[in-house]
């Protein structure tokens, strides 16, 4: 007896892991699509919107500015793990809801629980790898590609190997704003150098230096002089110098700072916040993006807490509405989303709450939707 009793068991066991692979096989299926499919949207709305900007109005080659979108390929991964995760939920479990499995299993006696601990189980895993994701790879990626885009920003304008050569800078209405000339270009060194400047009306600076280069913080001149010169042609002032960085053009200083919270990982911004001579508004926001490391890999087991109950389809409706709920829930949740991060760097929201609410306010509906499609007959 004691033998039959393990035998059933066994049995038992073996059956429930038929199911748990019979569910996450399609789960996967569908995730590995979803990931792919909102991937390739954000690619082809957003990113590639950048890449024709960037080629045409800072003059990066393409080569460089596609190598920047590539770079940029696992933020977005980290963006459309929690969309993926969704998406094969709901239609898995709508699509074994509308052939009436989940019927069957329910009056075999198998539970809602017990049909959604394989999908909770991917939704960690996913959450986990989302967060390592984030953690690792995207601090290291992001940070290459802002040195990329900053190379090709300053060096945009170096004809490399060339002598005697003049180059100009037009304002925004067309006029002549600044002339260079350069002596020699060598191994992205210039010699020689002559600029004048007329961006300040009603005098002419003038400066020379015998070497220079570009970088992020600007142009930096060595062993040089500045005459400002007025209507007149009398020189107001001169100015020696050994070393001066002079920002032309593109101010690259805003371009240093940009995205730099995703520079660091959790522990690096978290010191990085500890330091004292950060103004309060970007304190706010650098706060705000250390939650947000957290809470984005959350979003995952969230997302799935809120599909299971919405995917499980009343007997009454014979279509499949799983595709539907997902790209709602997806819009509903990163608008809200966008606007609680917004009233966060706006002061209006203290960080915790502006990285963490929609967490909050999705676990909460998700919560009692469930309890009620798990705790209620229907």
């Amino acid at each position: 007896m004691f033998k039959d009793l393990i035998a059933k068991i066994k049995d038992k066991y073996n059956n429930l892991k038929i199911l748990d692979k019979y569910i996450i096989k399609q789960v996967i299926e569908l995730f590995l699509m979803g990931v792919f499919v909102f991937t390739t949207i954000i690619f082809a709305s957003d990113t590639f919107i950048t890449l024709i900007k960037q080629i045409a109005k800072f003059g990066i080659p393409f080569k460089v500015a596609f190598i920047i979108i590539l770079l940029n390929l696992p933020s977005v991964i980290v963006m459309t793990i929690p969309m993926g995760v969704l998406l094969s939920t709901v239609m898995t479990l709508n699509r074994l809801s509308l052939s009436s499995e989940i019927t069957v299993m329910r009056a075999c006696g198998i539970g809602i629980n017990r049909i959604a601990k394989s999908i909770f189980i991917f939704a960690i895993v996913m959450s986990i790898s989302c967060f390592i994701i984030n953690e690792s790879i995207v601090p290291v990626m992001t940070k290459q590609a802002k040195d990329l885009a900053l190379w090709a920003l300053g060096q945009k304008n170096i004809p490399n190997g060339k002598e005697n050569f003049v180059f100009k800078e037009l304002s925004d209405n067309g006029s002549l704003k600044r002339l260079f000339y350069v002596g020699l270009c060598e191994d992205k060194t210039l010699y020689n150098i002559t600029v004048l400047d007329s961006a300040k009306s009603g005098t002419l600076q003038v400066l020379q230096a015998r070497e220079g280069h570009t970088s992020p913080e600007g142009w930096v001149f060595e062993k040089g002089a500045t005459y400002t010169i007025g209507k007149r042609g009398q020189v107001l002032n001169t100015t020696l110098f050994d070393t001066s960085t002079v920002q032309f053009g593109l101010d690259l200083s805003k371009e240093m700072n940009k995205n730099l919270a995703k520079e660091m990982n959790f522990t690096k911004l978290l010191k990085f916040l500890k330091k004292t001579n950060i103004q309060e508004k970007d304190k706010q926001i650098y706060t705000i993006e250390l939650y947000d490391k957290i809470a984005l890999p959350i979003t995952t087991i969230v997302f799935v807490l809120l599909g299971v109950p919405l995917a499980i389809t009343p007997p009454r409706v014979r279509y499949n509405r799983g595709f539907l709920f997902s790209i709602l829930i997806i819009f509903a949740y990163y608008i809200f989303r966008a606007l609680s991060i917004s009233f966060g760097e706006a002061g209006s929201l203290i960080p915790f709450f502006a990285a963490w609410l929609p967490n909050i306010a999705l676990t909460i509906w998700g919560t009692l939707l469930y309890y009620r499609k798990v705790y209620t007959i229907s």
